[in-house]
């Protein structure tokens, strides 16, 4: 008891900061969204000024999407947009499901880790701009809610996460909890009296004239949504005006018809505490429309709501890459969406249903049905996927009556079989599943069957990408040294990163080669792209410099050798390459540059600087091109870094200050171990989020090292 007590008051603490901070602020709106467990995706906890079903396309939002909570987070910055073209502009997947004219913040939730992002909303009304006390307020509260989740975490008072996220009332203005109450806070609002909403959108107060318009009474409204109490409001450009005037606060008005012909001007006035609506009889009637030559057949319209969370997860199925990528969106956020709680998804492979992904299984129910062939009797996905007709069961007596041959293995009550078809040709099936029976209104099957069209597209794509991905990626291992040569006298550590948008390959690479007793060479090289033609011309690269290498070429003579040899290949890619021929005997180190960032040395006494080397031009431009050569000393205990750009180049950050900052984290690491310090570099650098370039890293040591330095 006393610990559900203690997690109860976390949680109220929290909800207490939370709600301070957007009243602090003077947002309408604010979110907080805390990481998972795994940091990859961002959770809705707590929302307040709106209600939670507005906030169904953003429960759980993946880290490496391109929206503004989780720029804030991946980046650890603040990011603001002033106004719904900047939010377009920057942002066109957010702005899609968020088309009101507002203003927003997200901010970091930063103490001794990362819990996640504070987001506000304010209406258009406000200065597109942020002032440096305003910024300065939302840092105090978000560095609150951190001090917070941290106190939580150490004393034990562990969060209670449920499946939607808490609503916060804002703690300004009264709650209207029964019609006397709304109507007062109605009459302070508006000089007539019609109507007012709670911020659920359902109606609290129903004036006498308010009844006489909507042609129904109070007793019959109240408490309900008008869209859904109302026939004739039931269409999704009606429910929008709402969304709109919820999340802007910003009054809204829309002339809608009640049946059979007398029109009416609606007005919206939100504020924090809900809606007051003023409906008048319309100054002038709209011209009829023409008659239909057939009657239509009446359709129930989707719901404003499901209609932004279909452009939004339809937004997230163009984005995605991999088939794991497809199947974590669907698992993250399709799922959620309709209240699953279970899924599978099979590719339909050689006559079989192989499963490619599936949550809410257990694996002993997955190995009896991965491979089933698809003319089974066992389950209704092979049929499903057959006829290319989607199937609903509300309940397992349905699914009898139906498939009297399918058996309960999985121990779920309802399921939604949504074949995955591309061009006429079935590429899988997508099999959602509920722990209770469900109802399937025509409604949601209509959202499904829209989804599994988007999500077979997804996934016929990511498939292709796979196999592709699979073999650039076996290129360019089995072009990249699987290990280093021993070379006496010096310790040597290297790493390869890809990237992470893209193809996670790249041009990259590195090399040591033994020349003899007393000398090696170290390379370095950035093919531009990320693609197999770049794995492939950098295999080329690297076994040209290694040729011209070993034939005791100084570094001036191998780039040279090198560049004609790609000049004549005519690639249309252009490489950078750092050379550098260490001589133990002579204690020297020659180097040579073809548009390369500098290398970095460190002296025994950490002193730690980068080296001036000239640089020629890229590779593959001038076949005739010279590259200077530069000569340093090679002192005992010398330390050298070779990297490429991906890990310096930081969007809006200088490239000498990068230069700079990786100087100084080289100066400051622990040399006794160089794998570790390889490890150190690329951590401090920012290498573990979202990289839009691979990265290459080659560390050489001399064993020859002053005190308090271990030989590795």
């Amino acid at each position: 008891m006393a610990g559900r007590r203690d997690a109860a008051d976390g949680v109220k603490e929290l909800d207490t900061a939370f709600a301070e901070a957007v009243r602090g602020t003077g947002a309408s709106v604010g979110a907080l969204f805390l990481l998972a467990a795994d940091e990859q995706v961002l959770c809705l906890e707590a929302l307040c000024g709106a209600p939670a079903e507005f906030a169904a396309p953003w429960v759980r939002v993946p880290v490496a999407t391109p929206a503004p909570v989780s720029v804030a987070v991946r980046e650890e910055r603040l990011v603001w947009v002033g106004s719904q073209e900047e939010m377009s502009r920057t942002y066109p997947r957010t702005a899609m499901v968020l088309p009101y004219p507002l203003a927003l913040v997200a901010a970091p939730v930063t103490g001794v880790r990362r819990w996640g992002v504070l987001l506000l909303m304010w209406p258009a009304t406000r200065p597109p701009y942020m002032t440096g006390r305003e910024r300065g307020n939302i840092a105090s509260s978000c560095l609150r809610l951190a001090r917070l989740l941290e106190d939580a975490e150490q004393t034990g008072r562990c969060r209670a996460a449920g499946d939607r996220p808490r609503v916060v009332p804002a703690g300004t203005g009264r709650r209207s909890t029964s019609p006397a109450m709304a109507a007062a806070d109605f009459v302070e609002r508006l000089p007539g009296g019609s109507c007012a909403l709670d911020l659920e959108g359902r109606l609290t107060y129903v004036s006498d004239g308010a009844e006489e318009l909507l042609g129904a009474d109070a007793g019959q409204l109240l408490g309900t949504v008008p869209w859904q109490s109302l026939r004739w409001l039931d269409d999704p450009a009606y429910e929008d005006r709402y969304r709109a005037a919820v999340l802007t606060r910003e009054p809204v008005s829309f002339t809608a018809c009640r049946p059979p012909g007398r029109w009416l001007d609606i007005h919206l006035y939100p504020d924090a505490s809900g809606i007051s609506v003023r409906i008048v009889p319309t100054g002038a009637r709209p011209p009829p429309a023409p008659a239909p030559r057939h009657p239509a057949r009446p359709a129930t319209p989707a719901r404003a709501g499901h209609l932004y969370q279909l452009t939004h997860l339809a937004a997230g199925l163009t984005e995605v890459v991999g088939v794991q990528d497809v199947i974590a969106l669907v698992a993250d956020q399709i799922m959620p969406a309709f209240g699953a709680q279970g899924l599978v998804l099979s590719t339909a492979e050689a006559g079989r249903l192989r499963i490619t992904g599936y949550r809410g299984y257990s694996a002993a129910v997955v190995e009896r049905l991965d491979g089933l062939p698809i003319d089974t009797g066992l389950t209704p996905a092979g049929s499903a996927l057959t006829s290319g007709i989607p199937a609903f069961f509300g309940d397992p007596e349905e699914m009898r009556r139906v498939h009297p041959e399918a058996q309960p293995i999985s121990g779920k009550q309802a399921w939604a079989f949504l074949p995955l078809i591309v061009s006429g040709r079935p590429v899988g099936i997508c099999v959602l599943s509920y722990d209770q029976p469900h109802t399937f209104p025509a409604e949601e099957r209509a959202v499904m069957t829209s989804l599994a069209g988007l999500i077979a597209q997804a996934l016929d794509r990511a498939r292709l990408y796979d196999t592709k991905h699979d073999l650039a990626h076996g290129l360019q291992q089995a072009l990249l040294p699987r290990t280093l040569p021993a070379v006496d006298g010096l310790r040597v550590a290297a790493r390869y990163l890809p990237a992470t948008w893209g193809m996670d390959i790249g041009g990259d690479f590195y090399d040591l080669i033994r020349l003899g007793d007393t000398d090696a060479a170290a390379v370095i090289g950035d093919v531009q792209g990320h693609n197999v033609a770049a794995a492939a011309l950098m295999g080329q690269v690297r076994t040209g410099v290694h040729a011209h290498a070993t034939l005791g070429a100084t570094p001036d003579q191998v780039l040279r050798g090198t560049n004609r040899l790609l000049t004549d290949l005519a690639p249309d890619l252009f490489t950078s390459c750092l050379y550098a021929h260490l001589d133990f005997a002579r204690r020297r180190v020659t180097l040579a540059s073809a548009g390369h960032p500098p290398p970095l040395r460190r002296l025994s006494g950490r002193d730690a600087s980068p080296v001036e080397v000239p640089p020629g031009p890229l590779l593959g431009i001038d076949p005739d091109a010279e590259f200077p050569v530069t000569e340093i000393p090679f002192p005992p205990g010398l330390m050298l870094a070779f990297y490429t750009d991906g890990l310096i180049e930081r969007p809006g950050v200088d490239l000498d200050d990068s230069i700079a900052g990786l100087t100084r984290h080289l100066a400051a690491a622990d040399d006794r171990d160089l794998d570790v310090l390889a490890d150190t570099l690329l951590r401090q650098c920012g290498s573990a989020a979202q990289r839009t370039d691979d990265i290459a890293l080659l560390v050489l040591h001399d064993r020859l090292a002053g005190a308090g330095t271990e030989p590795g």
